[in-house]
């Protein structure tokens, strides 16, 4: 297998790099908070990552295409090109507007509709996760690889609920008391892309989530992959970016996370 152009990786870490040091310089100096959404936020600082993006990605890849949250048509906005890179400019943005240190900047390379690189960065922590497919996950360099528990039971798990929760409360919370009955211990972060490198780095040993969007799980779930993970949709089906739902895992735990969603859906 040939790796991706070195390039593609080098232009994901200068991108979440450069998003990272605007979401702290402006945590700093201050910002404006809008709505989507009766719970669904957007800051500013969304708009400022992004449009960087774009910039840096029309400068050195023009043919390319971008799907990014908030300067897109939607996450079923159609590919026109075999390289789209996919960013979330914010991930975590509810985190960040009420100063929640938990929040990152996503970007991942999809060719041909296949996660190829991934770059998630943390400026918090000034934790960066990178991934090539056929070459490995890393954190600040180091390789990663996933837990090894193998029950539930010796498993953290952690989960995230979508902006509409209110109107599919008892669903998305019956599930998770599913998990919390078999489980060690069940989080919610408030972060898609964060909790999946934290299944890479063996952080958590699974993640499940509904109504998902492609810029929050592209980068992420090839860096899970590339630990030595699974990655799935809820029903077991092959991973796809723009499914909307997922499971991912440290591989030994997959099938028992598996079943817990089909029993309490039956």
């Amino acid at each position: 297998m040939t790796p991706p152009d070195p390039a593609f990786l080098a232009t994901a870490v200068e991108i979440v790099l450069r998003a990272g040091a605007i979401q702290l310089a402006r945590r700093e100096s201050g910002f404006r908070i809008d709505k989507k959404g009766t719970i669904d936020l957007v800051t500013e600082v969304d708009i400022e990552c992004e449009r960087m993006c774009r910039a840096v990605l029309a400068e050195r890849f023009p043919d390319h295409d971008v799907l990014a949250e908030e300067l897109s048509s939607g996450p079923g906005e159609a590919a026109k090109a075999s390289h789209r890179w996919v960013f979330d400019p914010l991930d975590g943005t509810t985190n960040y507007a009420h100063g929640l240190p938990i929040f990152c900047a996503s970007l991942g390379l999809e060719i041909d509709g296949r996660p190829e690189v991934g770059a998630v960065f943390d400026p918090t922590r000034q934790e960066l996760f990178t991934a090539e497919r056929g070459v490995g996950a890393f954190l600040n360099g180091t390789r990663l690889s996933v837990s090894t528990a193998d029950t539930l039971l010796d498993s953290l798990l952690v989960t995230g609920f979508p902006y509409d929760v209110h109107k599919q409360t008892a669903d998305l919370v019956g599930l998770f008391g599913a998990f919390l009955g078999q489980a060690r211990a069940v989080r919610r972060l408030g972060s898609a892309a964060l909790d999946l490198c934290y299944v890479a780095a063996g952080r958590f040993e699974g993640f499940w989530e509904q109504h998902l969007k492609p810029w929050d799980v592209s980068a992420g779930a090839l860096i899970v992959a590339e630990a030595g993970g699974r990655v799935t949709g809820m029903d077991g089906s092959p991973f796809d970016p723009a499914a909307a739902h997922l499971v991912a895992s440290n591989g030994h735990v997959h099938e028992q996370m598996l079943n817990v969603i089909r029993e309490f859906r039956a």
